[in-house]
């Protein structure tokens, strides 16, 4: 898999993806290939990035897609089908995370309490620029490694808003959450990784410029 850092973006392939749902939903099969082609990629990030684990994440879209068929007539519309296909993809995740866990329930809801009444605040950029400290390959390796040690609730926030660069809505709407609690979520996991960091991205060192998380990207579109 090529590892490129780019900042993703989300295409815009709303009114084309409703046109193959339909289709789809009157029994075109050609038209719901053409949507697992279209996410197939998307889908896999996301699992891979909450699997950490490439079969592991092969067996979520695999189970995403099949159970987007199987419901394709649930879908009424009031989300983006990509949003829903999320939702979709981050249930199956959560439910092989919990076959392989020692934990007897693993949820994007524990352990976070009245998140809405501590709204976040903006986190500062690193300095300095961590390509000019660390290899690429290595850069990623680091944030893959600390992004596995996040609570899922907090990780799965963190791959949607910061890596696949969807919108606090788009997140929270895939995530059935408040944009509060998304927000608040978002917070947490960069504090968090900006902790684990800290002793990688010094102030004061040689170089100019800044790296959000927002534009380091773990796993890039091509599989």
């Amino acid at each position: 898999m090529c590892l490129d850092m780019l900042e993703l973006e989300i295409p815009e392939t709303t009114d084309s993806d409703v046109a193959l749902v339909q289709a789809s939903q009157n029994g075109d099969t050609a038209a719901f290939e053409a949507l697992v082609k279209r996410h197939d990629r998307t889908v896999y990030r996301i699992a891979l990035g909450l699997m950490h684990n490439h079969e592991d994440a092969e067996e979520v879209v695999q189970g995403t897609f099949l159970k987007a068929f199987q419901h394709l007539d649930q879908f009424r519309g009031d989300a983006k089908f990509s949003t829903w296909l999320i939702r979709i993809a981050v249930n199956q995740s959560l439910t092989i995370l919990r076959k392989i866990s020692s934990a007897k329930e693993i949820s994007i809801d524990k352990d976070f309490q009245s998140e809405e009444d501590n709204l976040p605040i903006d986190i500062a950029d690193w300095d300095p620029n961590p390509e000019e400290r660390y290899q690429a390959s290595e850069l990623r390796e680091i944030l893959r490694d600390k992004l596995r040690q996040l609570h899922p609730g907090l990780r799965v926030v963190f791959i949607l808003r910061d890596i696949e660069g969807l919108s606090l809505q788009q997140t929270a709407e895939a995530l059935n959450l408040s944009v509060a609690a998304v927000k608040a979520r978002a917070w947490r996991a960069r504090v968090q990784l900006r902790e684990c960091l800290s002793k990688y991205f010094r102030r004061g060192g040689p170089g100019k410029g800044a790296a959000r998380m927002r534009g380091i990207e773990l796993h890039s579109k091509q599989a």
